[in-house]
């Protein structure tokens, strides 16, 4: 006989039971098998187009980013300071007005005047997709073309380049990055071409490199250089020896205000045949977010000066001068350059 307390426990523990039952129902779905092929197939396509733009986007920033993260090319050492104390120094008056479209399309003109001779250019570019073509025509009726194709095979860029009516100053060359090394090579499209050549090997902080170009109808080198380089986010040097052993050239880069693009850099520079070296200083520094100062000085007494104002976003106006501080009576000379981008 079953008593009165034991009918209850068993009572609440079947509605318990039947609750928890109802809840799984509930919450619980069972699709059907027609319904799991297509979940199956809709996660499967997922995850595949999830996999082909990873792909495509890994592909793409290693392209961009291969450059960057090798050694660079030889013709690169030294370049910001070369930049520093050559880029914008000028002692003539030129006009440069320049404007690009959203189809990729990009036209610039300019007019210059040294002294009492003129010079007038024509420029265009086209970009599409990885190719990129440009034309320039000066006063002086010469057509410079190029044409540049990057990633015809990974990390490769190729360039070909002729100025017009000079039929044999045809050029075609072929860039190559790789994450330790790059490689250039350019070939002169006449009959007696000159064939040119560069290697670096390294990082993108240290790096060893050389060029030569090889004259084929003498058989002969007409020149080779090597040098070797040290980048860092703030300074970095070069040394490279040129013009087949004669010429050796240092410099040293220092960049000592990030926000106010405050640099210094020295540069020594000797030729063992005549004897005779050249040391240069410069800075360069902006004492507003519109206006940069620059200036270089060399132990011949050549001092030159630069003051570079933001009009409107990339649009410039640059005075600079040059001047003789050992003959302070030889008159000062000056240019003045305007370029404009709508």
């Amino acid at each position: 006989m079953i008593s009165f307390r034991e009918r209850q426990q068993i009572r609440k523990g079947f509605l318990k039971k039947r609750v928890e039952t109802q809840q799984h129902n509930q919450f619980s779905y069972n699709p059907t098998p027609q319904e799991s092929l297509l979940i199956l197939i809709h996660t499967t396509r997922f995850f595949r187009i999830f996999e082909l733009t990873f792909d495509k986007r890994k592909k793409k920033k290693n392209s961009a980013t291969m450059s960057s993260r090798g050694p660079g090319l030889f013709s690169d050492f030294g370049k910001k300071a070369s930049d520093v104390l050559t880029k914008d120094y000028s002692t003539e008056q030129k006009f440069s007005l320049s404007s690009e479209s959203d189809a990729g399309v990009a036209i610039a003109s300019s007019l210059a005047k040294k002294g009492g001779f003129s010079a007038g250019v024509v420029a265009a570019q086209y970009k599409y997709k990885k190719s990129t073509v440009d034309v320039k025509v000066d006063t002086e009726s010469s057509i410079a073309t190029s044409i540049t194709v990057t990633d015809i095979l990974p990390s490769m860029k190729t360039i070909a380049t002729c100025r017009f009516p000079d039929y044999n100053s045809g050029k075609i060359g072929v860039q190559y990055f790789h994450e330790h090394a790059s490689f250039t090579t350019a070939v002169d499209l006449n009959k007696s071409p000159n064939v040119d050549i560069s290697a670096t090997i390294g990082t993108p902080f240290v790096a060893f490199g050389t060029e030569a170009s090889y004259k084929v109808d003498s058989r002969s080198f007409t020149t080779y250089n090597a040098g070797v380089s040290l980048t860092k986010p703030n300074y970095g040097a070069s040394v490279m020896l040129a013009d087949k052993g004669d010429a050796v050239k240092a410099t040293y880069f220092h960049q000592w205000d990030q926000e106010k693009r405050g640099v210094a850099v020295a540069e020594i520079a000797r030729k063992f045949s005549t004897n005779v070296s050249i040391l240069t200083v410069g800075a360069s520094y902006a004492i507003d977010p519109h206006t940069l100062v620059k200036a270089k000085l060399n132990n011949h007494g050549n001092l030159d000066t630069l003051v570079q104002h933001e009009l409107a976003p990339k649009s410039f106006l640059i005075l600079s001068g040059s001047f003789d501080t050992l003959a302070m009576d030889k008159h000062p000379r000056f240019g003045l350059a305007l370029s404009l981008k709508p």
